[in-house]
């Protein structure tokens, strides 16, 4: 992607269109007033953009974040708020010195596709009051709010606020789909504005905005509520960066040569939410959709994202009092178009159509996302899929007894030898992980198998083992020698021996001299055990195993 001034002046100027309602709408979502929206988009979005880890990302507040401060502010009031921006700034910037970055690889699909659906469930359901005209009922759970709302209207209905916030919903999604370059959510608002003062209509609008940010101060902080605002701290850093980093990839997908750094974009966004609640703005994230909007723009540098704090901060201080006037409603119609563009429905089918534990954990994280917040539902999501990862590995594992004559040099088939062999010598070998997801199955069928007098365990293509699995492999060995069964181990990895040796598996048997390097080797001693027992003839010695450098283990 070339780099171009012009462009980057352009990209700048729309992503500035379409974040101002955006802002001002977030801001006001979150509790803290339409003027922390500004402030966050104005100072969030030029620290993020200078020193962040992509040259594409815009940032400011986002529905994400929004979900998350809601309840912070219920609880702890916009000073609490902003405090726990300050140490959710801190906390980026610990992330970023860890060089956690590279762990945002490790988050599955289905729990991001998840998580971006329950958000988009939660902005919709928060712009319900707004939208019907009715003062937001208290609550935390934005279904139980919005269905308040709805009894709220019901009892006393006007009809002019969703009037204008159906009809800002609908020309954003039907322009997105016709004219997807023109920014119809600013035209909308515009729109809907120019007919609230001509018609007269009796909405409620943003009101008094000071023209220009605010100094920097740092009032709001107070030490001694630090403990108690730091589980919520925690909550919004994740948050932040499980977001930003998204965005970020996310761009780095559409663009062609562009990669980000994710540990400098942690770093970036720890600066943001250092500096904005001193201008008492929010928490602030990398943003999907502006960032989509400066990449198809043509930006191709970070002059476009400073471009658009510029624009912001000039609306700010030149067109406040213009700003002021803008219906509530309209703004709440601009964050249900939002929400639902958010949601990809062709990418939702496909995923449920990998297979049921996918579809499960998409559906379970945006239902936890839902009834408790982001954080939670996330790493719920994280932990469903870990469990149903360990039980894909676990189903890799197998036991299977497999013929001797495999492992026997060509001098070594006799029919008659062999058949007395497979009598009494069998061989399993452990494939996959052994893992405690997949050791009691093991040691069932190993233990349940028919009654022999020499067990060999072929462990060459053993790829992991835990201590669960060493502890269940030394099980199955006590147990097949309680049953007179003499078990020899063959072929066991480096890297293996350091849990096996950790809980004393192989001791006894190492000490008896039961261990072998190969599986010839575990075969040849078996022979000679069976012989010197009178279990073999004595002819069936006459072809010993060679221990030659091929041997198969």
């Amino acid at each position: 992607m070339g780099r171009s001034p012009r462009k980057d002046l352009i990209a700048g100027l729309t992503v500035a269109i379409v974040a101002l309602p955006l802002a001002l709408g977030f801001g006001i979502s979150s509790g803290a007033g339409a003027e922390a929206g500004i402030a966050t988009a104005v100072i969030a979005g030029a620290l993020a953009a200078v020193f962040g880890g992509s040259n594409l990302q815009v940032s400011g507040p986002t529905g994400a974040m929004t979900v998350v401060l809601v309840p912070i502010v219920h609880q702890y009031g916009t000073s609490g708020l902003l405090t726990v921006g300050l140490l959710a700034g801190v906390l980026l910037i610990v992330l970023a010195l860890a060089r956690a970055g590279r762990y945002m690889a490790y988050v599955p699909l289905p729990v991001v596709e998840g998580f971006t659906l329950g958000i988009a469930a939660v902005i919709a359901l928060q712009q319900v009051p707004g939208a019907l005209g009715v003062k937001t009922p208290k609550g935390d759970n934005p279904a139980l709010v919005a269905g308040k709302a709805v009894a709220d209207f019901a009892a006393h209905p006007h009809w002019a606020a969703i009037a204008l916030a159906l009809a800002v919903a609908a020309l954003m999604l039907a322009g997105a789909r016709l004219k997807p370059g023109i920014p119809f959510s600013l035209i909308a608002v515009v729109a809907a504005t120019l007919v609230v003062k001509a018609a007269g209509l009796p909405v409620a609008t943003i009101g008094h905005l000071p023209a220009g940010l605010p100094a920097p101060s740092l009032g709001f902080f107070t030490a001694s509520a630090v403990p108690s605002l730091l589980p919520a701290a925690l909550a919004v850093a994740a948050l932040a960066a499980l977001e930003s980093l998204m965005s970020a990839s996310a761009a780095d997908a559409m663009s062609v040569s562009e990669r980000h750094d994710s540990n400098r974009e942690l770093f970036g966004q720890g600066l943001a939410n250092l500096a904005a609640p001193l201008f008492g703005g929010v928490a602030a994230t990398g943003a999907i959709a502006r960032t989509a909007v400066n990449v198809r723009s043509g930006g191709a540098s970070r002059l476009a994202s400073l471009v658009h704090a510029a624009v912001l901060a000039v609306i700010v201080f030149a067109a406040a009092p213009l700003v002021a006037g803008i219906p509530l409603a309209a703004l709440a119609g601009v964050l249900i178009a939002t929400a639902v563009r958010m949601v990809e429905v062709g990418s939702l089918r496909a995923l449920a159509r990998t297979g049921r534990g996918e579809a499960a954990v998409m559906i379970l994280t945006a239902g936890a996302t839902l009834a408790f917040n982001l954080v939670t539902a996330v790493i719920t999501g994280l932990v469903v899929s870990g469990i149903l990862a360990l039980r894909s590995v676990a189903k890799a594992a197998r036991l299977e007894q497999v013929p001797l004559h495999q492992d026997l040099p060509p001098a070594d088939h006799h029919e008659e030898e062999q058949a007395l062999l497979g009598e009494h010598i069998v061989a399993y070998r452990i494939d996959g992980p052994l893992l405690f997801a997949a050791a009691h199955r093991f040691l069932l069928e190993l233990t349940e198998s028919a009654e022999v007098k020499v067990a060999i365990l072929r462990m060459s293509r053993v790829s992991a083992i835990d201590a669960s699995g060493a502890r269940v492999l030394g099980d199955a060995i006590d147990k097949l020698q309680r049953r007179g069964t003499l078990v020899l181990v063959s072929g066991i990895r480096d890297e293996h021996h350091q849990p096996l040796d950790a809980l004393g598996v192989l001791d006894q048997p190492r000490a008896d001299g039961h261990v072998f390097a190969t599986t010839p080797e575990a075969i040849a001693y078996a022979r000679t055990h069976l012989h010197d027992s009178g279990a073999l003839p004595a002819q069936s010695s006459a072809h010993p195993v060679a221990e030659s450098a091929g041997a198969t283990r």
